[in-house]
């Protein structure tokens, strides 16, 4: 019962940073895991998994790259699961060891910034519109909901799996930026329209907290804030929706 008590530690954000583990659930969410390159410690299953063609299959190819499985209980699976309807299948990964210093970032980039985003189906929107937008990283700041939240996961379908996305304190992120020579740009309802905002080749674009906006720190760095022109009437869109469409404006 290892691996089943150990997926139920890993709801806590602190045991997830303690031990850099993370739970993926779903069908869907653990093939794109066993897909990445991420090393995955084995999955606690119940009979449900096996109920459609497409879980069986998941199952046989767990069992084909040697991974450990755990056979429990719908009930004992349902202490674990972080869903209403669980599918059948919790995984246990590693999670990336990534820092601002070993992050690669080529001559022409964007990079998304989480600047307090608190809702994590938000944050994994955001890391799944970032990588269909073609950013090369998402950094989250203090006050973002946990990057590998089961919820996260689930949301950015396994974004997180294929791009580099980390958390960092906000003076090491601006440090960061400055011996990058990028850009910090915000967004916010009083900026510019992002669509006639200039071309740049290295790029961070923040998005800030879904009620209360950018953090005054971020703020204050960012040489450019942008905003979406909205039709009368509208005062605010989602800021998943709101980060990809200014992604789409500002792509190099």
């Amino acid at each position: 019962m290892r691996l089943l008590t150990l997926a139920r530690d890993l709801k806590r954000r602190k045991a997830r940073e303690r031990q850099s583990l993370f739970v993926a659930e779903g069908v869907r969410t653990v093939e794109e895991l066993l897909q990445s390159s991420l090393a995955v410690r084995g999955a606690v299953v119940s009979v449900a998994l096996e109920r459609t063609p497409r879980g069986s299959a998941l199952r046989d190819a767990c069992v084909a790259r040697g991974l450990e499985l755990l056979e429990v209980t719908e009930q004992d699976f349902l202490t674990a699961a972080d869903t209403e309807h669980p599918q059948g299948i919790i995984a246990i990964a590693e999670a990336p060891s990534l820092t601002l210093a070993n992050l690669a970032v080529p001559a022409t980039a964007r990079v998304l910034v989480l600047d307090g985003i608190q809702d994590p189906g938000n944050v994994g929107t955001l890391v799944r519109t970032a990588a269909a937008m073609g950013a090369c990283a998402v950094i989250a700041l203090p006050g973002t909901a946990d990057l590998w939240n089961a919820k996260a996961i689930r949301s950015a379908v396994g974004a997180q799996f294929r791009v580099p996305a980390l958390h960092t304190e906000r003076a090491d992120f601006l440090a960061w930026l400055s011996a990058e020579h990028m850009e910090l740009w915000g967004t916010a309802a009083e900026g510019g329209d992002v669509g006639a905002a200039p071309k740049c080749a290295r790029l961070a674009i923040a998005v800030g907290n879904e009620g209360a906006g950018l953090s005054d720190d971020v703020r204050a760095a960012c040489t450019r804030l942008v905003a979406l022109p909205m039709a009368a009437g509208v005062e605010s869109l989602n800021v998943a929706v709101a980060a990809g469409i200014t992604l789409y404006a500002l792509r190099p």
